[in-house]
């Protein structure tokens, strides 16, 4: 098929664009750079299955006749998406929109990358797809909270309206190689400053939890939920083994053989205390679940990392 990536060069998106490839499907990636990074898809640069179009969603798009729509253009860590703020909305939004309109064109099947995120700081424990919850519209994270959950509104609009065929997946925390070293996330944090033997940064006392899932183990479950035909989602994509950060921090420490020291600063506003994420929609209709354990995903994380460095 000829599948259209945006965000592609993303942590996330680099590694949908070399399995797809690895299936025969005939890619574009598209991302404008603003997260994204080239050298993730350098690989791929000479594969004739494989086309990088530089662009930007939230600009008018050309006709495109493409089979399929992975839609992962956004930044997904806070530094990046706070650092402006107003073009992160308008990526999901406007972008968005437009992506819909060359899906209904094209008659092509769209899938959108959304978020954990959309439960905000959650009053429900495990979240399941059916909480609507918890989300500050105003706070400095809304920007990509609100923006996602407007994102998600659009797609379920087009498919009642003019029967866009949609898919949405709501992503939990997601590591593994190719994630920027400067995004901010946990894992990222954390692995980079034990490499070095710098002080471990835990904001708030470090009992929050998150739950996280392997890159291979996310591309295998975004894939599922386009291929099959029956379900639209919103379906939960995320693994269920639940750590506190400390936790996290402690593994890290022990796996890496870093003689880094953990040190607290004061947590950052309307980060969410739990997260962890009902799957069983995606067990029942996907026949998926998570495969790789948080030390074997954290070994090859950590391993990448080294050879990055040098």
């Amino acid at each position: 098929m000829r599948i259209l990536v945006t965000g592609g060069a993303g942590f996330i998106g680099s590694h949908l664009c070399k399995r797809l490839i690895l299936e025969g499907h005939n890619v574009i990636c598209m991302d404008n750079l603003s997260s994204g990074q080239y050298k993730n898809i350098k690989p791929l640069e000479n594969n004739p299955f494989f086309h990088f179009i530089e662009f930007d969603i939230t600009q008018l798009l050309g006709f495109f006749s493409v089979d399929r729509i992975y839609h992962l253009a956004c930044p997904a860590s806070p530094i990046f998406y706070q650092k402006d703020p107003i073009k992160t909305i308008e990526t999901n939004i406007i972008g968005t929109s437009n992506l819909l309109k060359i899906a209904d064109k094209a008659n092509s099947r769209i899938l959108l990358s959304s978020t954990s995120e959309v439960y905000g700081d959650p009053t429900e424990h495990p979240q399941t797809e059916e909480y609507w919850g918890n989300v500050n519209p105003i706070g400095p994270r809304s920007c990509y909270d609100e923006g996602k959950r407007v994102a998600e509104t659009l797609m379920f609009d087009y498919h009642r309206e003019v029967g866009t065929d949609i898919r949405v997946i709501r992503i939990f925390n997601t590591y593994g190689p190719c994630m920027s070293e400067n995004d901010g996330r946990v894992v990222s944090n954390f692995i980079t400053q034990a490499l070095f033997n710098e002080d471990i940064t835990i904001y708030g006392a470090g009992d929050q939890t998150r739950s996280f899932c392997f890159v291979d183990d996310l591309i295998n479950g975004m894939i599922l939920m386009m291929d099959q035909d029956n379900q639209i989602g919103p379906f939960n994509l995320g693994n269920t083994d639940e750590r506190t950060i400390l936790e996290l921090a402690e593994l890290i420490i022990e796996l890496s053989g870093s003689s880094s020291k953990i040190v607290y600063e004061d947590l950052p506003e309307n980060d969410p205390t739990r997260r962890k994420p009902d799957i069983s929609k995606a067990q029942e209709f996907l026949k998926w679940s998570p495969q790789i354990d948080l030390v074997e995903g954290l070994s090859k994380t950590i391993a990448w990392w080294r050879s990055e460095i040098g």
